[in-house]
C-alpha cells in the first residue's frame, strides 16, 4: 500500500526523488482509471469498460481493463516493462499524487514507501531549488496532476449524463486463458442500440457536454479484448519456462513482439 505524505519544505528540502523505471508498482492492478481527455489515445491500445463507483450502479467511471485474474496486471512484463502502447495517466505521475487536506485543499504528496525517495547525497532530483522553491520538475508534476484532477470531474459529469440517458448496460466478458475460461464481472459498456434510438435533442445534449468521444472510444476499444487472452498465454508460457513455445531476445528476455497486431501494441516502451 502506498504511504503518501504531503511534500513540505521542512521534510523534503534536503531530499531527492528518482523517476520510476519499472511498472511493478501497478503489477497487481486489473483496472486502471481513465479520464475523458486521454480516451482517444487509450482506445487505440487498451480495452475500456465502464465500472460502477457505487453499489447502486448510479455512478460510473471509465477504466482500462488490464487483467483477467485478481492481482495480476497482464500489461506489466515479468521484468517490469509496460507492454501496452499507451500508459494511463493515473500511472505517469508515480510516485506523486494529489491529496486532500482536512480543510479540502489539494496538496502534492509523495509515496514515502515507493523506494524512489533518497537523501541529498544520492542520485535523483531535488524537491526544492537553492531558493527553497519547488523545482521546475516538481511544478510540472503539480500541473499534470491538477489537469488530470480537473478532467476527472468532467468525466464524472459525462458518465452521469450517460446514466441519465440509460446508455450503460452490463458487459459480460469471457476470456479464454491457459487455465480455462475466465468471466470478468462488474464491467459495463455503451448500449449501442439505445444510443442509436436517442432522440435528436438528447443526442445534442450529450454532444454539448462532451460525452460522444467517450461513447465512441469505449465502443472502439472493445476490439482489444483478445489481447488479454494473448497476454495471459504469454505470461503462462513464461512462467512455465517453455522456451520452445515462447521466443526470447538474444539477451534472454521475454520477447512479446509476436503479440503485436498491426501496431496495436508497442512493446518497446510506453506512450
Amino acid at each position: 500500500m502506498p504511504k503518501f505524505q504531503a511534500v513540505a519544505k521542512g521534510t523534503h528540502q534536503h531530499l531527492r526523488w528518482k523517476r520510476y523505471t519499472s511498472y511493478t508498482f501497478v503489477a497487481q492492478d486489473t483496472l486502471a482509471p481513465l479520464v475523458a481527455q486521454e480516451l482517444v489515445r487509450a482506445a487505440l491500445h487498451l480495452p475500456i469498460a465502464l465500472v460502477a463507483r457505487d453499489a447502486q450502479g448510479t455512478q460510473f467511471a471509465p477504466m482500462a481493463v488490464l487483467g483477467v485474474l485478481p492481482g495480476h496486471n497482464l500489461f506489466v512484463a515479468p521484468d517490469g516493462r509496460w507492454l501496452g502502447g499507451y500508459t494511463p495517466a493515473a500511472y505517469r505521475s508515480h510516485p506523486f499524487a494529489l491529496a486532500a487536506t482536512p480543510d479540502g485543499q489539494q496538496v502534492l504528496a509523495v509515496d514515502a514507501d515507493s523506494g524512489l525517495i533518497t537523501d541529498a547525497t544520492s542520485a535523483g532530483e531535488p524537491f526544492y531549488d537553492s531558493e527553497g522553491k519547488p523545482t521546475q520538475a516538481v511544478q510540472e508534476i503539480v500541473g499534470f496532476l491538477t489537469q488530470v484532477q480537473a478532467n476527472r470531474a468532467q468525466t464524472e459529469r459525462i458518465c452521469a449524463a450517460l446514466v441519465q440517458h440509460q446508455l450503460i448496460q452490463p458487459w459480460p466478458v469471457t476470456i479464454q486463458t491457459p487455465t480455462g475460461e475466465r468471466t470478468l464481472s462488474g464491467l459495463h459498456r455503451i448500449d449501442e442500440a439505445a444510443l442509436n434510438a436517442l432522440p435528436a435533442d438528447a443526442l445534442k445534449a450529450l454532444q454539448q457536454i462532451g460525452a460522444l468521444p467517450l461513447v465512441y472510444c469505449q465502443l472502439l476499444s472493445m476490439q482489444h479484448l483478445p489481447q488479454l487472452a494473448q497476454l495471459a498465454q504469454a505470461h503462462a508460457q513464461h512462467q512455465a519456462k517453455a522456451a520452445q513455445a515462447l521466443p526470447t531476445t538474444p539477451q534472454g528476455d521475454l520477447d512479446l513482439s509476436f503479440l503485436s497486431n498491426g501496431g496495436t501494441l508497442n512493446f518497446g516502451g510506453a506512450a
